[in-house]
């Protein structure tokens, strides 16, 4: 029995990551499809926690139980980039100037600028490598040869 749950697991990951491939070259498609099935699964949530008479106290507890357990609270609540930058003391965006966005943007394309630099720089270093092994492909077949006209 588990290993027909894993097979059945698997095959719906392998088709997820399929699906996922094509509906990415359609956004608009892929987010409508995304947003009926975030629907359907509030929909089905909320009917089910009718037929149960769950009170709406109870579903704020046990929403915000859940979703604090599995680390998604803070996060979508509040959002990654909003907790870092409050770590590093920094400013929101709508707190910064024009000239500190701009401080910003060139120092990213001075970084940007560099990590191009050593692409360029490891892309020399590879094509040198090549033509190093292809040199000592030659000699070790010059060697072969010596060897069977000595042998």
């Amino acid at each position: 029995m588990i290993n027909l749950i894993k097979k059945i697991i698997k095959y719906l990951d392998h088709l997820e990551r399929h699906v996922r491939s094509k509906l990415s070259h359609w956004p608009i498609l892929y987010a409508l499809l995304g947003s009926i099935g975030i629907v359907l699964i509030w929909r089905g949530i909320w009917i089910v926690a009718d037929d149960l008479n769950m009170p709406g106290w109870l579903s704020v507890l046990i929403g915000v139980l859940l979703s604090m357990f599995i680390g998604l609270f803070v996060s979508f609540f509040v959002g990654d980039r909003i907790i870092i930058s409050g770590i590093k003391h920094e400013k929101r965006i709508d707190e910064k100037t024009e000239e500190e966005i701009r401080s910003e943007e060139i120092d990213i394309s001075q970084i940007k600028n560099f990590i191009d630099k050593e692409d360029q720089v490891s892309k020399k270093t590879e094509e040198e490598i090549q033509k190093e092994v292809v040199e000592l492909k030659e000699i070790s077949d010059e060697l072969k040869d010596i060897e069977k006209k000595l042998g």
